[in-house]
């Protein structure tokens, strides 16, 4: 039971800041199911994105309600986000754990650096202009942030997030409810790659359960934010 409210308050606390920030729920629990938890990269990823299934669908409907999605974009990004995220969670369990866990490791150092620098040393942000992003900029940038969600642990957010931001074109809140409501497809997806290449009895059930729980409790809270 222990565990099981320390995980819950895991997945709130990722939850929580990815709902309010656009990034950092996958990237927070899979390194600490790694590194803390034991779990090798595969199992941690599924279990991350299994939780990601019910957390997103909340968060994206809170976001909704609070007028943050931008639906012209979400097809162009969820969509090629899925199909990479399936190729990444089918390619993650086909590496040994062995040599997926410094990969996966490495992967997400790298992550957590490039977030801190990347909002670190900006301090002069242009003005917004809201104008179109096409397809062709959704479409790649939807399709390597979604495989390197699932093979890495995490980076649909870290990656979505401060490119779109970076454009301009966006209202902040409308990128970050936009990134998180599409996350939704990428971890469906990311979950039958997943189950398409390990066992059903693999997966750490109670793990994605606490994180499930913590993190829908957070998900309208953090909309809201």
């Amino acid at each position: 039971m222990r565990n099981f409210v320390i995980l819950a308050l895991l997945g709130f606390a990722a939850q929580l800041v990815d709902g309010a920030l656009g990034m950092a729920y996958g990237a927070t629990s899979a390194t600490l199911l790694v590194g803390v938890a034991g779990l090798t990269p595969a199992i941690a990823s599924t279990a991350v994105h299994l939780g990601e299934v019910g957390t997103t669908a909340v968060s994206g409907i809170s976001h909704w309600r609070f007028g943050n999605v931008d639906w012209s974009k979400i097809v162009w990004l969820a969509i090629p986000g899925g199909i990479g995220a399936f190729i990444g969670a089918v390619a993650l369990v086909g590496i040994s754990a062995e040599v997926a866990e410094p990969l996966v490791a490495v992967f997400l150092f790298s992550l957590g650096v490039y977030v801190l620098a990347r909002f670190s040393f900006r301090r002069n942000e242009r003005p917004v202009v809201l104008r179109p992003i096409g397809k062709k900029f959704l479409s790649p940038l939807g399709a390597v942030a979604g495989f390197l969600d699932a093979a890495g642990g995490g980076g649909w957010g870290p990656i979505s997030t401060p490119t779109l931001l970076s454009s301009g074109r966006m209202e902040p809140r409308k990128v970050i409810g936009t990134v998180d409501t599409s996350e939704f497809i990428v971890a469906v997806c990311a979950s039958v790659g997943f189950f398409f290449a390990l066992s059903f009895a693999e997966v750490p059930w109670n793990v994605v359960g606490a994180l499930l729980v913590g993190g829908v409790i957070a998900a309208p809270i953090a909309a809201y934010v």
